[in-house]
């Protein structure tokens, strides 16, 4: 082994899931309908029009998976609370089985030695609040800070890292401008502006709800998805180039949290009529002290000085590497430059890598009636059926060299959780795109794990690339 690519002591090793790709049950014990089961339901949404009632039935075989982390040698766990299963409403109602529910379940991984590291908010927002208007309103924001104290309350005894909402960007973007996502919206860019400053409003909530609630050696903070720019060769020039774009790309979030001051002039003023009203008080609270910077490292877009010196976006060629998850390409440098340009920019205590991870359509085991329409990688397995999938593998290790050089250069990282422990929904991708290091078959709930379980495994054990 090279002892070059080993990560200092104490590093976080972790794996994550978000509660609306895996739990399932979704009308079991008194849980409200949200805005992905109602978005599953409507034809043309989610590829082979299915949706998240079933999952991984994670609600009831949670013992078996938390054994199978520990037995993986597992010892952190992010995961997400279903808002709709503690307030089937979004607000004002509990629903005390939700409670009891992940009661158990946080007991259950602290059995099982895992460490929780908990979100509030993976996209799972209730039904009856997006009929009222949703992140639209201030009204939502509200009820977030409801839920978030209440969460806090119940479970910070036990739970002492927290991330207030994931990829802010995504879920905007992608559910309330293209339609693409949950609850389906094509809003016209005032709409788009004012629920990213409502998002934002809600993470500073959810902060105050831990500072309140959360009790001796609690920490927060967001967990961002940036989009990335790499130079396309590390040269002075082309460095600034990608700097200046990820600078354009990111502040309007990354400024406000940690530089203070509120959005900046910039953002404002590309924006003009379309700019979300806010307040001195709002801006306030959203830039209040965090514990950490959760980012969520997928893929890159190399950037170059042109001619005029004018950063310049590089198109992708055709055949440039990338997963069968087609919006994911393999740009490992992405690890070390978000890191770093983050790092540079912004006053941030802590990073972690909160997600990290790749999807390929590598093993069988999907619903019996879609395996002759989509078929499986015969080449991912051998003939006793174990899953091979050393694309993944290869994609991980780059990806960790990649964050190896940014600690080695002083980028102060605290751990790393691969998404995902297993194959889940995968949102509008239905159950086809898998990043699971655990196999799932969808028609009998077996769990198989995949050799970059094992490879992983080793990862975690040795505390080193390999």
């Amino acid at each position: 082994m090279d002892s070059s690519f080993s990560f200092p002591a104490g590093f976080v090793w972790g794996t994550a899931t978000a509660a609306a790709q895996i739990e399932g049950a979704a009308a079991l014990d008194g849980r409200g309908t949200s805005v992905w089961d109602t978005f599953a339901g409507q034809p043309g949404r989610t590829k082979d029009g299915l949706g998240p009632a079933v999952a991984c039935d994670h609600y009831h075989r949670y013992e078996q998976d938390f054994a199978l982390m520990r037995a993986l040698g597992v010892k952190h766990y992010r995961f997400s609370l279903s808002w709709s299963r503690l307030f089937p409403d979004g607000d004002e109602r509990r629903n005390p089985a939700g409670f009891v529910f992940y009661h158990r379940l946080i007991d259950a991984m602290l059995a099982h030695g895992l460490t929780p590291w908990c979100t509030f908010y993976h996209w799972d927002m209730p039904q009856a609040l997006e009929a009222r208007g949703g992140w639209r309103t201030r009204e939502s924001t509200a009820a977030f800070a409801a839920y978030a104290q209440a969460a806090v309350a119940a479970f910070g005894g036990r739970v002492k890292h927290w991330f207030t909402l994931n990829e802010i960007p995504a879920f905007v973007i992608h559910g309330h401008k293209l339609g693409l996502h949950a609850p389906g919206a094509m809003e016209p860019p005032k709409v788009v502006n004012q629920v990213f400053h409502h998002a934002l409003l809600a993470h500073g909530l959810a902060v105050q709800a831990v500072r309140q609630h959360g009790g001796p050696g609690a920490k927060v903070g967001l967990v961002h998805n940036p989009e990335i720019t790499v130079p396309f060769a590390e040269t002075p020039e082309h460095i600034a180039a990608a700097r200046t774009i990820f600078a354009q790309t990111n502040e309007h979030l990354l400024a406000p949290l940690f530089n203070g001051g509120g959005y900046p002039a910039s953002y404002l003023e590309r924006c003009g009529a379309d700019a979300p009203e806010h307040t001195p008080e709002d801006m306030t609270l959203i830039g209040q002290p965090t514990d950490f910077l959760g980012l969520n490292v997928y893929r890159g877009h190399f950037v170059r000085a042109g001619a005029d010196g004018r950063p310049e976006l590089l198109p992708l060629p055709e055949g440039f590497p990338r997963a069968q998850a087609a919006w994911l390409h393999h740009v490992p440098q992405a690890m070390f430059w978000g890191l770093k340009f983050c790092a540079e920019l912004y006053r941030v205590p802590e990073f972690y890598i909160a997600e990290n991870g790749v999807g390929y359509h590598d093993a069988p085991g999907m619903p019996a009636h879609l395996e002759s329409v989509h078929g499986w990688d015969e080449a991912a397995r051998d003939l006793s059926g174990e899953i091979l999938d050393l694309h993944r593998c290869q994609y991980l290790r780059t990806y960790l060299q990649s964050l190896h050089r940014a600690i080695a250069a002083g980028v102060p990282v605290g751990g790393y959780f691969l998404w995902s422990f297993m194959d889940n929904f995968e949102w509008a991708d239905g159950y086809v795109s898998r990043f699971g290091l655990v196999h799932l078959n969808f028609t009998t709930q077996r769990r198989t794990p995949k050799l970059s379980a094992q490879w992983y495994a080793e990862v975690m054990r040795r505390n080193a690339v390999i």
